[in-house]
């Protein structure tokens, strides 16, 4: 605890130009990105207890319901993050001696207006940043767990999430394999992995990007990409466009038939 009767007079302290960087220095830090995201895949996966296969068959409502949790679970650790934070701010105003009595405080918290107004921007893009790794990172943390053989990041023009079955049979015959990433908004991002390396394969981006035109979709059809998005989505946004693919429809026409070849010829 602070002693708010220690003398200031030996006490120099110089003027804090950066909240953030105050409590990093108090040992104070928001709850990590990746935490949040174990986090609420923990919770929903308690909240489920899916098998494997349970969880391909709701890997839609999952995808959304873990997000949504991840969301809950962020504002929380900001709040408590916040709180804490400015308590020791607070504190530190009363040691200094710039804080002596009660009725100072919002004449005192109105000289750091510019401090605040800072710190709370700077929560406000952090969250927006968060937001938007938040899809991708979760549904590479949920794909995980079905059991489907892949390489993660493999190095192939755009740097996919996932190559299926391999990146050795990739280089061997790109045609037999699955590219598949995952990025939360499109637009013209999907150009970077249809290179002349990729195009004589089947590419499917994950992704909850709501506002793809018909212009978009026909030219990644051109150039056989297919998007794959929660199903509410395709539903209510894509209901006739057949390179859209809610996940179940992904895993149960595209992918599972592939495992059936892939084992057949004795690729995995």
């Amino acid at each position: 605890m602070y002693d708010t009767n220690r003398s200031t007079n030996d006490m120099p302290h110089a003027p804090i130009k950066d909240l953030k960087q105050f409590g990093e220095e108090k040992g104070i830090v928001i709850k990590s990105h990746r935490k949040i995201i174990e986090d609420a895949v923990a919770t929903v996966k308690r909240r489920h207890k899916y098998s494997v296969e349970q969880i391909k068959q709701n890997f839609d409502d999952l995808l959304q319901e873990t997000e949504t949790t991840a969301y809950g679970i962020y504002l929380k650790a900001e709040s408590e993050y916040g709180a804490e934070l400015l308590d020791v701010f607070v504190k530190h105003l009363i040691r200094s001696g710039e804080l002596k009595k009660l009725d100072q405080v919002g004449e005192v918290l109105g000289r750091h207006f510019v401090l605040f107004d800072r710190f709370f921007l700077s929560l406000a893009q952090a969250r927006k940043a968060k937001a938007g790794k938040t899809f991708e990172t979760l549904h590479n943390t949920l794909f995980k767990q079905l059991d489907y053989p892949f390489d993660e990041q493999a190095v192939i023009n755009g740097k996919p999430d996932f190559v299926m079955p391999s990146i050795d049979h990739y280089k061997r015959n790109p045609l037999e394999c699955v590219v598949f990433t995952a990025k939360r908004t499109l637009r013209e991002r999907w150009r970077q992995i249809t290179t002349e390396g990729t195009r004589g394969i089947g590419l499917y981006l994950a992704t909850i990007d709501e506002k793809l035109s018909g212009n978009q979709l026909d030219e990644m059809r051109a150039h056989k990409i297919f998007v794959v998005c929660p199903r509410s989505i395709k539903n209510e946004k894509y209901p006739d466009i057949s390179n859209v693919l809610s996940f179940e429809r992904f895993f149960e026409d595209h992918l599972d038939p592939k495992m059936k070849i892939w084992k057949r010829e004795g690729i995995i």
